[in-house]
């Protein structure tokens, strides 16, 4: 019985440790993630996985960007270079430049900047969210989240074949400049596409992040100030960044960057000077037609495709050339261009752009607080920088001597984004570099409240309170408290002061309102705890590492004076509350999510706030005048490794609370703290300790920036893509099976000409086969177009099946030659091991007659076994099914070579016998000097075992013609496999190695 639970214990084992090492192949299987830099034009797609460090993505093109643009049509999808390519041919159905409409309501300027600059597509209305959507039919309408969501749910097909592996974890670069409402509008189009968003990172800090990595050596405590000046397609953005090492509690000294300043022009980008360009060429064209009764080239939709396509290609070639002729073969009706373009023109056509290239500059600087002087190098990034003009006006306005240019200014955000990737991940271990991102927009909450005036009159206050200020550092977590209100109220989360944008970038950002949120429950919470001591309401906000505002909880918080007995705890609960309250009453602070940098959360120590954030200040009251402070109890221990506000500690110094890490499970629930008493006034009197009672308030959220999808929507568009996705999938597969039954069929006929098919076929048979092969070409044109997948791979199989055997006998002719000559050659040498393994004198035998015979005999019916086979092989006509196969040969052989093998590994370990000692010789005295391993040890034999016995003693030295002494790693493989020959039963002989020979 004991052994029997023993094997099943064992069993149990096995399968456990068999279910575990599964589980860690499928977790291997998802380790890899990914970033997607996304830009106006193109993305850039980066994945790591092991084995693999911060690799960029080729693509089906083999090309290492992809231009960001959809071709939708009725029943396919393209996207691309593919999709690029489709625009010529079909402007209406292919969506680029998408990006400007994300987060935009239909009144927003960008949005009639998109009509006017691509007038082929209709712009439908939304009227529920109050945006736009793309109309390409009556049956196809995609709004630009889900547009964005194809995009994405590409670029992820992309880099899972470039992983051979599935990925779900992405980090996503946007401009810095996007608001909370734009921000949100990338993530629910992730959702669509079915990602798991680690971070929505802005563009230039992974551009910094980039630049960091590779120069960590560089970094030191001493501050460097560097500018970035990105230029891209659709956009310009000038960051300030400051880089020097840091200490942490965690890491130690560490690099970190931090964000100083940031500018910003949304519309300045080389998209716009390939737009003027366009025009400029489309003027030349309709005056070469001038007189010509044809309609302007502007209204050609094909046209102005072309036209935007040339104007690309010769801004390029203008960036290294003065002049450069613009052609197009067949622009419209069938009439070519040409046209001499001169450097000069460009730049007069695109004179108030270049006006343009220094304001981000001055924009970042100015919120910065620095000047010029303070920078130490300026960099440039992006594919606009390209242009000499840009550089020739940007070098001016910074005063350097030169620019920059030592920084992949097109991959380098990717790289970034995806080295922040592999940080965030649990499945990867990187260097520790610290990410300091700063907030753009400032962010304050409004609310309003009655107060008494002179002779009893009440009037209404209106309160302000920051809550992110602008260049502060994120993510962070605050808190706001409310004192006065013991009812339901609302409240607003607005933008802060926005001055530092112009008129125009004013109307383009949309509502600078953001939510309304209205509170219930207030009132019930006073009635449920009246004899408490009202803390406030506190409302715990949180700007994540994506840059998005979240309101977490809202709490109504009280407190109340209890008396414990010291009599009634047991010496167990005393030890257990003294060691809660020196950590922190048993609780931890909330993980980091993501492994980002410190979250500055609620009740921070007003030391720790003002060395981090001098001037922000977590929580806020209505009243600045400072309560009451509470001398009654000394304060509780703070815990360890907590971070909170300024405002939550001036609050727990006065009322003697700790922290809010505990928080209620379920609305209503209660959590209790305490200060234990002083250990010397324990046995005097019943200490009193403050309790502190949580309870949850209802919050409802009213959006007033932009709506987001309902949960239902996000469903449906998520559906819907998942649905064209399938169907991309069955039609590519239907395609490569047409593909393969048409190459089939080809190259059969072609194989029944050459001789070595005719060789081992007959005419009937060949014949048989071109005839159905004909038969299938034939149905392939005439009803092939129509056919389902099925049906197509039903149609080879069948045809496979019927020049299965044909195939056979060549395959099997092919092989012979190779593998007889190897059986011959093992043949021969196992004759000459077994010839020279019998002359071995009998004093120095190492194989038994047994196993010397059983290799004979071996030897001799692999011999017969060939011989006959070959004969019976050689009466058989070649159409017939040959006896002779080459699996048959690799059987013999590896049956021979096992036994010889054997034979090898047994002489290769085997111990010399001991020489006979003569009785009569008598024993020489060892010399004085001799040490103890000079002289010979007696020998004690086990139990039935004579002296002749083969000892197990050390290898001799080597001599000439054996292996050296020093064999280094093949000694080590020797004495493994000597271990194994030890362990191998009786009887048993272990698989052996052909090299052995």
């Amino acid at each position: 019985m004991a052994a029997t639970g023993r094997t099943q214990r064992r069993r149990a084992g096995w399968a456990l440790m068999a279910l575990l090492l599964a589980d860690l192949l499928a977790l291997s299987d998802m380790l890899a993630v990914m970033s997607v830099d996304l830009g106006s034009e193109s993305m850039k797609v980066a994945i790591v996985k092991p084995g693999v460090p911060m690799e960029i993505v080729l693509n089906k093109e083999s090309r290492r960007k992809t231009p960001v643009t959809v071709t939708l049509k009725e029943n396919e999808r393209f996207f691309g270079d593919s999709a690029a390519s489709m625009a010529i041919k079909n402007p209406k159905a292919t969506l680029r430049y998408f990006q400007q409409l994300l987060g935009k309501q239909e009144d927003n300027p960008h949005v009639a900047l998109y009509r006017e600059r691509f007038p082929e597509h209709e712009l439908g209305f939304d009227p529920q969210r109050q945006t736009v959507r793309f109309q390409i039919s009556p049956q196809l309408q995609f709004s630009p989240e889900e547009v964005l969501g194809m995009v994405l749910n590409y670029s992820r097909s992309l880099a899972e074949d470039f992983a051979e592996q599935p990925i779900k974890d992405a980090v996503i670069t946007v401009p810095a400049f996007f608001n909370q409402a734009e921000r949100r509008a990338v993530l629910q189009a992730a959702r669509m596409a079915g990602l798991k968003v680690l971070q929505l990172i802005n563009d230039n800090t992974a551009t910094a992040l980039s630049y960091g990595v590779f120069r960590r050596k560089d970094i030191n405590t001493t501050a460097q100030n560097i500018m970035f000046y990105d230029m891209g397609s659709g956009s310009t953005v000038c960051t300030i960044v400051t880089y020097q090492t840091v200490k942490t509690k965690e890491a130690g000294t560490q690099p970190q960057l931090q964000i100083q300043g940031v500018g910003f022009d949304r519309t300045l980008g080389g998209l716009e000077m390939e737009l003027r360009l366009r025009e400029h060429l489309a003027g030349l064209f309709n005056e070469q037609r001038k007189g010509q009764s044809v309609k302007d080239v502007r209204e050609n939709p094909r046209a102005m495709a072309k036209l935007l396509r040339e104007a690309n290609r010769v801004k390029t070639v203008l960036s290294a050339n003065a002049d450069h002729m613009a052609q197009i073969e067949g622009l419209m009706d069938d009439v070519d261009f040409k046209a001499k373009v001169t450097r000069a023109e460009f730049e007069e056509l695109c004179a108030d752009l270049f006006e343009r290239v220094p304001g981000p500059v001055q924009q970042a600087l100015q919120s910065a607080k620095m000047n010029l002087d303070e920078i130490e190098q300026v960099i440039l990034v992006g594919g606009a920088t390209r242009v000499p003009k840009v550089q020739e006006v940007l070098l001016k306005a910074v005063g350097k001597e030169e620019l920059g240019k030592n920084i992949n200014a097109d991959e380098a955000a990717a790289m970034g984004a995806v080295y922040q990737a592999a940080a965030l991940s649990k499945a990867f271990k990187v260097k520790p570099f610290i990410v300091r991102d700063a907030v753009i927009y400032p962010i304050l909450v409004e609310f309003t409240r009655e107060v008494d005036e002179e002779a009893g009159v009440r009037s209404l206050k209106h309160n302000k309170r920051v809550l992110f200020s602008r260049m502060g550092p994120y993510p962070q977590r605050k808190v706001i408290t409310f004192n006065r209100y013991s009812h339901d109220f609302n409240f607003h989360i607005n933008y802060g002061d926005l001055g530092f944008l112009g008129p125009e970038d004013l109307r383009v950002f949309g509502s600078q309102n953001l939510t309304t949120v209205k509170l219930k429950g207030v009132g019930e919470s006073f009635r449920k705890y009246p004899n408490h001591e009202s803390k406030g309401i506190k409302a715990h906000f949180n700007l994540d590492e994506s840059g998005v505002l979240s309101l977490d909880r809202v709490e109504s918080v009280f407190e109340t004076l209890v008396e414990d007995s010291p009599e009634e705890e047991s010496t167990l609960t005393k030890l257990g509350n003294t060691i809660s309250s020196l950590f922190g009453g048993g609780t931890t602070a909330d993980t980091k999510e993501n492994g980002t940098s410190t979250i500055q959360e609620e009740e921070e120590s007003l030391a720790e706030g003002s060395k981090d954030e001098p001037g922000e200040q977590a929580e806020h009251r209505e009243e600045g005048e400072p309560p009451v402070e509470d001398t009654s109890l000394p304060p509780p221990p703070e815990p360890k490794g907590s971070v909170a506000s300024e405002g939550e500690k001036a609050t727990d110094k006065e009322n003697g609370d700790k922290s809010e890490a505990q928080k209620p499970s379920d609305k209503g629930e209660a959590r209790s703290e305490g200060v234990p008493p002083a250990p010397g006034e324990e046995k005097k009197q019943k200490p009193s300790r403050k309790q502190r009672m949580v309870e949850e308030v209802g919050v409802e959220l009213v959006v007033l920036d932009l709506p987001d999808l309902s949960e239902d929507e996000l469903a449906r568009s998520a559906q819907k893509l998942q649905d064209l996705t399938a169907r991309d999938l069955e039609k590519q597969e239907r395609e490569q099976a047409a593909n393969s039954l048409e190459a089939f069929i080809f190259e059969t006929q072609d194989k029944l000409y050459q001789s070595e098919y005719q060789e081992v076929s007959t005419e009937q048979q060949r014949e048989e086969i071109s005839g159905r092969l004909s038969a299938a070409s034939t149905w392939l044109e005439d009803e092939g177009f129509g056919a389902t997948t099925v049906m197509l791979k039903e149609k080879l199989a069948e045809l496979r099946k019927l020049c299965q055997g044909l195939f056979f006998r060549v395959e099997e002719r092919k092989k012979w030659p190779e593998r007889l000559s190897a059986l011959d050659n093992l043949l021969n040498h196992s004759s000459m091991f077994l010839k020279g393994a019998r002359l071995i004198p009998e004093m120095d035998q190492i194989f038994t007659e047994v196993e010397m015979t059983t290799l004979e005999r071996v030897i001799n019916e692999t011999w017969a076994w060939k011989n006959a086979t070959l004969a019976e092989q050689a009466k058989l006509p070649t159409t017939e099914k040959p006896v002779l196969l080459s699996k048959d040969i690799e059987a013999k052989m590896m049956a021979l070579d096992r036994e010889v093998q054997y034979l090898l590994n047994k002489a290769k370990f085997a111990k010399p016998r001991p020489k006979p000692k003569d009785k009569n010789e008598t024993r020489a005295e060892p010399p004085l000097n001799a040490s103890a391993n000079d002289q010979g040890e007696r020998v004690i034999h086990p139990p039935g075992q004579t002296e002749d016995a083969k000892p197990i003693s050390e290898p001799e030295k080597e001599t000439r013609g054996s292996e050296p002494a020093d064999r280094g790693p093949l000694e080590l493989e020797g004495s493994e496999a000597e271990s194994e020959q030890k362990q191998q039963p009786t009887g048993q002989r272990p698989a052996l190695k052909n090299d052995e020979l």
